[in-house]
């Protein structure tokens, strides 16, 4: 008896209910059309400041599901800077940030070009420029030549989740999966992407990067059936709040046999969510419009706005006038001075929680 999907006998050959995902699919796509047509109704700057956003925490989110926390900073600067987006807090970023951004715009930017083998190799070069991931050195730009297993618990405990295809079939199964990619077979783009996903992360063809890859795929044929480069929705955003239902839908689903029903499902289910969260992005988007629009005659130095964008764009914790000085890289008194002009002008307030350190926000909040 076949332990493993892709040892099922014409194991790509995937069925689903059309019955059971049709009113899911119907639901995601009037949510897509809506957004889609929400946005156009807002100007290009709008529109670019909402893709960036976007596209900021598609990058933060991928990376985090697989447990690597990037720099927000950086992912913003190096997004605005490919896609020629004027920020006032621009900073230099890292090779490994740089990789993730230029695989993830390659995706959303290009989503009309057909996949190669070239492409994902330069992908997962992109990703692992060091050629390690972390402390381990790894195959970078090819795919894998030994076993691969998804193991979970300590030594002696560990579980074996999933054991991935052997790597003499991998030049094979690779060829098949980007043939079917690029044929513009009579399948819904959002089925598609589901497809893809689990069909890719199956093969599992690389040492590492594997999931990242994967959303990178699905967000290419996402963009092929909203039919623009504008993202404004995250799905890896929604992923990472549903992660381990995300890993128990694959798993199950790979184990299983290839009616596919339960996956799409999960699939367009999480979509749903996803394009109905991302109304507070957009909302944050709006309100940052406006603000600036506000206090556009407004004579403000670049520190502060800097840290304006930085509340604006959803600041973590409290802000001091410590944290002031040490992201602005002043003194405390500048920093305080900075402050102060910004209350005097109607643009920050003390907060009211009281305490030994004195806190601020902004006004129209």
């Amino acid at each position: 008896m076949a332990r493993y999907i892709y040892q099922q006998n014409n194991w790509t050959h995937f069925t689903w209910n059309d019955k059971s995902i049709s009113p899911l699919l119907g639901e995601v796509r009037n949510l897509q059309g809506r957004l889609i047509g929400k946005m156009s109704a807002f100007g290009f700057s709008l529109q670019k400041e909402a893709v960036l956003n976007t596209l900021t925490v598609e990058a933060l989110k991928t990376s985090e599901i697989e447990g690597e926390k990037l720099n927000r900073a950086q992912v913003r600067s190096s997004i605005a800077r490919r896609l020629g987006i004027e920020i006032s807090d621009w900073v230099y970023s890292d090779r490994n940030v740089e990789g993730v951004v230029e695989m993830m715009l390659d995706a959303n930017q290009n989503y009309t070009h057909p996949l190669s083998e070239e492409r994902l190799f330069a992908w997962h070069s992109a990703l692992f420029p060091t050629g390690f991931s972390g402390m381990h050195k790894i195959e970078v730009g090819k795919y894998r030549t030994g076993e691969m297993q998804i193991v979970s618990g300590a030594i002696g405990k560990d579980k074996v989740h999933y054991q991935a295809p052997a790597p003499q079939t991998l030049k094979e199964e690779m060829d098949k999966f980007i043939a079917w990619f690029n044929n513009a077979v009579k399948i819904d783009p959002v089925i598609k992407a589901a497809i893809a996903h689990l069909w890719f992360v199956t093969i599992h063809p690389f040492d590492d990067g594997n999931g990242r890859i994967t959303r990178a795929l699905s967000d290419m044929l996402i963009a092929r059936g909203d039919d623009t480069s504008m993202r404004f929705y995250s799905m890896s955003s929604q992923i990472l709040k549903e992660r381990k239902k995300y890993y128990a839908a694959l798993e199950k689903s790979q184990h299983g046999e290839s009616d596919i029903t339960h996956w799409i499902n999960w699939f367009l289910a999480c979509l749903k969510r996803a394009l109905i969260s991302t109304e507070i992005i957009l909302q944050s988007v709006v309100h940052k419009t406006d603000f600036w629009g506000k206090y556009a005659q407004t004579p403000l130095n670049t520190r502060q706005k800097l840290m304006l964008n930085t509340l604006l764009d959803g600041f973590q914790g409290k802000l001091k006038s410590s944290k002031w000085a040490k992201m602005t890289k002043c003194s405390a008194d500048t920093a305080l001075r900075d402050i102060k002009d910004l209350i005097e002008k109607g643009i920050l307030k003390q907060e009211k929680s009281g305490g030994r350190s004195t806190n601020y926000e902004l006004a129209d909040d």
